[in-house]
């Protein structure tokens, strides 16, 4: 095995100025839900062959990857699944992450079901935030959109336990699918509305081919905006740093705040320093990706850390991905809402 020292390398920046910031690490494939926007039942079933153990990376090999990407400049990395909570001992894994110099943000994103025996043990083994996801308060819809899988009351008890462990604000993204939930969204905001937590609303996104995306189901921001603003009034404020995904809204009352994330309809490619890693070792740049390199092989051929930081630098030197700026043109411009087949799907990368 070759050492895992810290290598010495520089910042990189992709070919439109894009540095490389952000690391969203995706530990498993597999899924204690079956969300129709992510890995519907009807595919996703008991006969689905999710990937063998041995094709998965381990600890030790997504940590040399982290270290890598943290000599370029990488400073924030995103734990994210499947359900990232399925892993074993990934606490331990959250804990060798905090230990890389140069990290100084580690975050989870989670369905919350199992927040309440781990939340304690995450927060002590140095996660630094908190991210659920929650797409309604109504049990009902909550089942229709999560494939029928558990129930509403083991998240909101996550997110209480998340929050008496100390996690503050937590962040709550909530998927838009017009028809879907869309109604059941002001009651969402309401629910958080006076709390630390900041609800996220992220417009339904064509990622992966297996959700059945149809821009019929995208409900824009600007109108999800009104609707809430006409019960809970609220106004715009400054993003808290530049390249910030969700664009920040407060309640003008000064309870909270609520976020919209609009890679649909206002895309923010421009500003994307993000990279990710699939749990099979494919660092993927974009999220609509149709492919990722491959580094699983050579971390298991005896790479070194400096051959690692170069692969990764190389690729990310010639990264030009700029997909939803492309579907929006291409959708204005011929009024088609197809956007291709072939890309990595969202239980792959977590999102």
């Amino acid at each position: 095995m070759p050492p895992t020292s810290a290598v010495t390398a520089e910042p990189v920046a992709d070919t439109r100025g894009r540095m490389l910031r952000d690391l969203r690490i995706s530990v498993t494939d597999r899924c204690n839900f079956r969300c129709t926007y992510c890995m519907p039942a009807e595919i996703f079933g008991e006969r689905y062959q999710f990937l063998p153990r041995p094709d998965i990376l381990t600890f030790e090999e997504i940590t040399r990857v982290a270290r890598t990407c943290a000599s370029l400049g990488v400073d924030k990395i995103r734990i994210t699944g499947g359900e990232p909570l399925l892993r074993h001992e990934l606490p331990h894994l959250i804990h060798e992450l905090a230990e890389i110099p140069g990290i100084r943000d580690i975050a989870l994103t989670t369905n919350g079901t199992l927040l309440k025996r781990m939340a304690g043990q995450l927060r002590r083994s140095g996660l630094s935030r908190m991210t659920i996801s929650l797409d309604s308060l109504d049990e009902q819809v909550f089942l229709q959109m999560n494939g029928g899988k558990l129930d509403l009351a083991r998240v909101l008890e996550g997110i209480e336990t998340a929050e008496a462990v100390g996690f503050a604000p937590i962040k709550i993204n909530c998927v838009v699918q017009k028809g879907v939930n869309d109604h059941t969204l002001v009651d969402l905001a309401r629910h958080f509305k006076g709390t630390p937590h900041i609800v996220r609303f992220i417009e339904f996104m064509d990622v992966g081919t297996m959700n059945g995306w149809d821009m019929a189901q995208v409900l824009p921001t600007a109108e999800l905006a009104r609707r809430i603003g006409a019960e809970l009034p609220i106004e715009p404020v400054d993003p808290n740093y530049q390249g910030e995904v969700a664009r920040r809204w407060r309640y003008t009352d000064g309870e909270g705040e609520i976020g919209f994330i609009t890679s649909v309809t206002e895309p923010f490619c421009g500003g994307c320093t993000r990279a990710r890693l699939t749990t099979e070792g494919k660092l993927v740049t974009c999220l609509f990706s149709s492919e990722g390199m491959d580094l699983r092989t050579p971390l298991r051929e005896g790479a070194s850390d400096e051959a690692l930081a170069g692969i990764v630098a190389g690729r990310w030197r010639v990264r030009d991905d700029r997909y939803s700026e492309e579907r929006t043109r291409i959708m204005r411009e011929t009024d088609d809402t197809q956007t291709g087949t072939g890309r990595v799907e969202m239980y792959q990368i977590g999102g």
